[in-house]
């Protein structure tokens, strides 16, 4: 289990903040014992937090030609034929996957290929489930060309979600599960296939990211 490069200045701080805490009630509040294990046990869930929320776990990545893996840790809550406008203008089988805090929110290329678009959207912070957080929320289109057809994905920010990270770029090859980018505190990634692609998930399966087969192409 690894901690993740993106939690530093979010653990740095979590640290200062554990120590003035920690400072002024041992010097200000000494009399009053009660709130010294009030004090430690909130210094305690906030490190906890941090620490697992950054983690980075060692996995046996999945490596298969013609599938797509799941991009992100959560839960499937769409399944549905929607328009796609930004890249392929016709209709498309779209698959969301939600992460909640407890999820690991490191973000994995779903296939192995060239990368033919990587573009960052400012936008508002809805609630990740929102029919509209696909399109009108903060976040990045990501379109990797496959040797079987390209799969175009979403990292969407949340309500709590404000920073997405993404690693890749137009032009770069890149491998199957390997590390693309990071969502902070919550969100959701659509993948868009093909209409007609088998799909190997259904609504509420749990996946996890770098691992999950979730549809083969045909």
């Amino acid at each position: 289990m690894k901690f993740h490069r993106e939690g530093y200045p979010t653990l740095i701080l979590v640290l200062l903040f554990n120590a003035a805490l920690i400072f002024c009630v041992r010097y200000f509040l000494a009399e009053f014992v009660w709130i010294h294990f009030l004090a430690y046990a909130v210094a305690a869930f906030l490190l906890i937090t941090i620490l697992q929320f950054f983690r980075n776990p060692s996995r046996s990545w999945t490596k298969k030609e013609g599938a797509v893996i799941a991009p992100a840790d959560g839960k499937v809550v769409v399944i549905e034929e929607v328009q796609e406008d930004e890249y392929f203008k016709d209709k498309r089988l779209q698959v969301s996957i939600f992460m909640s805090p407890i999820n690991v929110h490191v973000n994995r290329n779903p296939v192995a290929g060239v990368v033919k678009l990587a573009k960052y959207h400012t936008g508002k912070y809805l609630v990740a489930w929102h029919p509209k957080s696909s399109t009108e929320n903060e976040r990045t289109t990501i379109v990797i060309e496959s040797a079987k057809g390209p799969v175009l994905f979403r990292q969407i920010a949340g309500a709590l979600a404000r920073r997405i990270c993404f690693y890749v770029k137009e032009g770069q090859s890149v491998s199957q599960s390997d590390e693309m980018g990071f969502i902070k505190f919550g969100s959701r990634v659509d993948v868009f296939l093909p209409v007609g692609m088998k799909l190997e998930v259904k609504l509420g399966d749990v996946v996890k990211g770098g691992m999950t087969v979730i549809a083969e192409f045909n």
